[in-house]
């Protein structure tokens, strides 16, 4: 019987319908059991997508398959072959695709699209991204899911055509990336502070507290307790730029007057500067202590006839000064050079070098200082052409008239002193940085030259910016039996075990020299006109600090 007869029923014998019966219960059964085998494979299929999703993308040469996902731990197995742009170069690739490596700085979706804001490490740079429902059909809007769920702080690769766009949250304003992938390379957790409100400045902050939503104030202390966080504002990353250029720039002005960098020791066997705390430590058996300065192998340098020679490093000091401008530890640029008749010789070395520092910040890294200045508003250090030179009995004449008590004046100068100075000096010359010289003999080092008509005073100087001290120095005494007389008057004793390598080194021969040491987190902190010394320090030590 064929499957199309069409005879009647009733001509089959009952065996025979039985039979057909019997095999048209087959059928269905075999149909039913075809239709779940079909349901079981597509839910096979959707688990093993489901899986893909959730496991992490290989980290390979080529690009990902998948357009969204987490990569897989980089563990330098492969190198890729995929070029990465700067945010800065995108104008210039527009109409093309690019790949950009950024942290997530906001996700925000509205309408059909979701839009992210990237913000670029090392630099100030930050461009949107944006990505549409309508370009997720095939993916079931699993991309937009995605970028939903990214934490901010995450740190991303992001592919996609440059298109013109106008985007005035971003710094690259006149484009964005239209998302064509992206995937995590780090994931963030929720971090104590967003760097959003770090990046807001008082007054902003201020101002909002009358407000429904106001801004939160978020303490130093909160900041410096996750400092890499803090890090990332565009202003904290900027006053790391600016320490940066600080040091390049004065080993610009020093390499051009003909020294030479040096790197002295930091473990030494007692102390070099009179009048501050050391840390001491223990040097197998021996006592030791952190340095001071590199004031005394400075000098061994002169001594070795090295000339002209300057340090970049660090400085300790066991003082437990809780001050605005006080620190443990700070970077040192000091200096030392032969002289041939005048100490005037190294303030004029002085000068130049912190015009040279001066200027080259506010022209090589003006967008930097804009960064910094919108969140910590300053004005130009002024500075003369010439060196403004303030004898000490003219200083003490400024402060007497300003209503200070200065007694015999042989007492070093208070803040609040220092302070009067400098608005007064700005005010008659016209600068921000000045040099005051001729200090007392007795509130300056053993190893500091007596001035010659006055042994009460002694040819040594400070530096001042906006009326802050950041530097000291002086003609060296270099006579071996007076620099002996200047150890024994100051009451150092058993001075041979720890200074008599260094007296030994004046009985060789030493040129007539001069410097000075300079503390960079101070130079910072008073070029920007912060408010303390340790938003230009990275990781700040004081007192009560020694992490992280």
């Amino acid at each position: 019987m064929f499957s199309g007869d069409t005879s009647d029923p009733s001509d089959l014998s009952p065996a025979a319908v039985a039979a057909a019966r019997e095999r048209r219960k087959e059928s269905k059964a075999s149909a039913k059991l075809a239709k779940s085998a079909k349901r079981s494979a597509a839910a096979a299929e959707a688990a093993a997508a489901a899986a893909l999703a959730a496991r992490p993308l290989p980290f390979a040469a080529s690009p990902p398959a998948r357009p969204w996902g987490d990569y897989g731990l980089i563990r330098s197995s492969t190198r890729s072959s995929r070029v990465y742009s700067p945010v800065a170069a995108l104008p210039s690739l527009e109409g093309q695709a690019a790949l950009v490596r950024a942290r997530v700085h906001s996700v925000r979706s509205k309408g059909g699209g979701s839009f992210l804001v990237l913000r670029e490490a090392g630099t100030l740079d930050t461009v949107q991204a944006a990505h549409f429902k309508k370009s997720d059909a095939e993916h079931g809007g699993d991309v937009a899911r995605y970028i939903a769920g990214l934490p901010a702080e995450s740190i991303v690769d992001v592919e996609g055509v440059v298109v013109p766009a106008q985007v005035r949250s971003c710094t690259l304003s006149t484009h964005e990336l239209a998302v064509s992938s992206i995937h995590a390379v780090s994931r963030a957790s929720p971090p104590p502070f967003t760097v959003e409100d770090a990046a807001r400045s008082s007054e902003v902050v201020e101002a909002s507290q009358a407000t429904e939503r106001p801004f939160p104030r978020l303490g130093q202390e909160l900041r410096l307790d996750s400092r890499w966080l803090d890090l990332r504002t565009p202003s904290s990353s900027s006053i790391l730029r600016v320490r940066s250029a600080v040091c390049q720039l004065f080993r610009e002005a020093l390499y051009a007057e003909g020294f030479a960098e040096i790197q002295t020791p930091k473990l030494l066997p007692g102390e070099s500067e009179s009048g501050a705390g050391v840390f001491r430590t223990d040097y197998f058996g021996s006592p030791a202590c952190l340095a001071q300065s590199p004031q005394l192998h400075k000098q061994m340098c002169i001594s070795g006839d090295a000339g002209r020679v300057f340090e970049v490093g660090p400085v300790f000091r066991a003082e437990n000064s809780n001050t605005r401008r006080h620190l443990c530890e700070f970077t040192g640029l000091d200096f030392e050079m032969e002289i041939k008749e005048s100490y005037e010789e190294a303030l004029e070395v002085a000068h130049g070098t912190f015009k040279h520092i001066f200027e080259g910040l506010e022209t090589r890294w003006a967008r930097d200082l804009s960064a910094i200045r919108s969140q910590y508003p300053s004005s130009p250090v002024l500075v003369t052409d010439d060196p403004c030179v303030l004898h000490w009995r003219e200083g003490q004449e400024i402060l007497a008239e300003e209503g200070f008590d200065m007694g015999d004046g042989m007492q070093d100068l208070t803040g609040k002193q220092e302070l009067a100075l400098g608005r007064v000096v700005r005010e008659k010359y016209g600068t921000d940085f000045f040099i005051l010289h001729k200090y007392p003999a007795s509130i300056r080092p053993f190893y500091t030259m007596k001035c010659p008509d006055d042994p009460n005073y002694s040819n040594s100087y400070d530096m001042f910016i906006r009326g802050l001290e950041i530097s000291s120095g002086a003609q060296r005494c270099h006579d071996v039996g007076m620099l002996v007389e200047n150890i024994e008057a100051k009451g150092i004793e058993d001075w041979e075990g720890s200074l008599g390598k260094y007296v030994d080194s004046f009985r060789h021969g030493i040129s007539p020299h001069a410097g000075a040491g300079i503390g960079l987190e101070r130079v910072v902190f008073l070029f920007l006109g912060l408010d303390n010394v340790r938003k230009a320090t990275i990781f700040p030590r004081d007192p009560n600090r020694i992490k992280p």
